[in-house]
């Protein structure tokens, strides 16, 4: 599984961007997508995740209501995004794609990392004030 994550830039606050992840190599129909994000030293922290062969989303408490996520397999391309809207100083970081293989039962969708054995590189989102 190769995950290439992309759309980072610099915005002001209050202004929107658009992450896209880039999925490949297996087929993703039981798996978790998630999004994390990480600042200068700070932990890695979770943003959001969906599961791919059902419509649930799951947000971390400081993007609900701002963010959204969402994936799309259009012509074979496996590609999740994550929206951002009203964006914040506070929300500048290293975003992270990430792939959970495992199959859980019902809603739920892990928000550790640890689950998530396949990561892209990284985008860069720097809101200014």
């Amino acid at each position: 599984v190769q995950l290439q994550a992309s759309g980072g830039g610099l915005v002001q606050a209050g202004g929107s961007l658009r992450l896209s992840c880039a999925a490949s190599g297996r087929t993703f129909s039981s798996y978790a997508m998630g999004w994390f994000r990480q600042a200068p030293g700070k932990e890695r922290e979770f943003v959001a995740a969906l599961k791919w062969s059902e419509s649930i989303t799951i947000y971390g408490d400081s993007v609900k209501g701002r963010f959204t996520i969402s994936r799309d397999n259009a012509n074979g391309e496996n590609t999740v995004y994550l929206q951002m809207n009203s964006l914040k100083p506070e929300d500048t970081a290293v975003y992270y794609c990430a792939a959970d293989r495992h199959s859980y039962t019902g809603s739920y969708i892990p928000r550790g990392p640890r689950p998530y054995e396949y990561w892209g590189q990284g985008t860069q989102v720097t809101v200014s004030s």
